[in-house]
């Protein structure tokens, strides 16, 4: 019987990568033997790079550097780098990296699929090889983003908004509904512009309905919200369907009416607190989660005020934060002066964290004492670790569980809520 060769396909970035990659590596399943992220030897690596933000291009760079190290000592034959970083630097990652056998864009699969010896199927287009836990799964509806904030790179590495039409999503959502998967997490550059292209409207709301039809998902959840435009009848589709996770991962970077026109977010201070007010009421129990960008260009300490005060007053259940990098090509970049010191971006950085913790470990212990649908990810020592509709999994805080019986991956249980720390809640079945 002849071996199969091994083909390693390290996936770096966000879960909008772990798509591709896994859909790369249904189309490879078969003719080779598949790996992800492993350690172990295999003959041909594939690295799928995320080019976002400083800190994700030097963590791409280091891991392609280690991999032509690993083929110029004669442990890989092959080395492929695909994905966003290679989109946006091909041209110059070429001429510093001979090791590399070929570097691929974000829009260049069936490229890599043919470069690795195989004709792309179109039959296997809602196939997926899974890298996650069984249980729970990403689903991309989208490609792309069209509204091109001051400071994102996105739509100039992944071009403009394209919507997977609607069969084909609920097609592949069934196939990963069949195979085990109870959790779907519905991810885009922007999800709420879902359909517009394809369909001349909005059509996340129609989606999501189709997707809690699918028998066999418990819970869908929805990440990656643009602000403006936000539509209603998702808001009202988010209350009504049971199956559909009270979370919203809502984007808002800022909140200051001058740092919002400056990263051209194309809505207002007040339109914020309106969404918000309009959300929570709709949907008592929403935990938002949302991303804030600290130290953009020009940004005062009024505005930093008024971003500490948005949190105080909305009280996020799940918040992260980042300080500003310029991106060669942006809006930002061209136009705007990185005039605040990285110091102060760091200061801001820590502080915005330190309110964000207090506010965290009070939502927390409110919660003590009250019960929870729990989806157990797995066992740590002497607990189980669970997530509610709360929290998503890899980003969000988790349930330490103590249970007299087996608890196994991927089912769902009751627990009480027995004492909570910032970013931990702690329970027993």
């Amino acid at each position: 019987m002849v071996r199969k060769r091994k083909i390693n396909v390290i996936t770096l970035g966000c879960s909008k990568n772990t798509v591709d990659s896994e859909h790369l590596m249904a189309q490879l399943d078969g003719k080779y033997t598949i790996m992800h992220d492993s350690d172990a030897d295999a003959q041909i690596v594939v690295i799928n790079t995320c080019g976002f933000i400083g800190d994700a291009k030097q963590e791409s760079i280091d891991m392609i550097l280690s991999a032509a190290a690993a083929k110029q000592d004669g442990r890989i034959e092959r080395l492929f780098v695909i994905g966003c970083l290679s989109e946006r630097y091909r041209d110059e990652l070429r001429g510093e990296l001979p090791e590399v056998d070929e570097f691929f864009g974000v829009r260049d699969w069936d490229d890599i699929v043919r470069a690795l010896g195989v004709e792309p199927d179109r039959a296997l287009d809602t196939e997926r090889h899974l890298t996650t836990p069984t249980h729970y799964a990403y689903l991309k509806i989208s490609e792309g983003c069209n509204w091109k904030c001051g400071y994102c790179a996105i739509p100039i590495i992944r071009g403009e908004h394209v919507s997977i039409p609607m069969e084909t999503l609920l097609g592949e959502a069934g196939k990963l509904a069949k195979r085990g998967v109870r959790e779907l997490i519905v991810v885009a550059q922007d999800t709420t512009y879902y359909g517009l292209d394809l369909y001349g409207k909005r059509r996340l709301a129609d989606l999501l309905t189709a997707l809690c039809r699918i028998e066999g998902l418990h819970w869908i959840r929805l990440h990656y919200a643009y602000p403006t435009g936000f539509p209603d009848e998702v808001i009202d589709v988010m209350a009504r369907e049971p199956k559909i996770c009270k979370y919203l991962d809502i984007p808002f970077q800022h909140i200051s009416d001058n740092q919002l026109t400056a990263m051209q977010r194309r809505h207002t201070k007040a339109q914020a607190y309106e969404l918000v007010a309009k959300l929570r009421r709709a949907i008592p129990d929403l935990a938002l989660r949302t991303t804030l960008l600290t130290g953009y260009p020009g940004e005062t300490d009024q505005d930093f005020e008024e971003l500490l005060q948005f949190i105080r007053d909305v009280r996020f259940e799940r918040l992260g934060v980042f300080a500003y990098s310029a991106e060669a090509g942006t809006y930002s970049y061209e136009n705007l002066t990185d005039d605040v010191p990285d110091e102060i971006k760091q200061r801001r950085v820590e502080r915005v964290m330190e309110l964000q913790r207090e506010i965290s470990l009070s939502i927390n212990h409110r919660r003590v004492g009250t019960s929870s649908e729990v989806i157990i990810d797995g066992q740590q020592g002497d607990f189980y670790i669970g997530r509610s509709q709360y929290d998503s999994p890899e980003v969000d805080q988790e349930i330490l569980i103590t249970s007299p019986k087996h608890l196994d991956t991927g089912t769902f249980h009751s627990v009480t809520i027995t004492s909570a720390e910032e970013y931990d809640l702690f329970a027993s079945l």
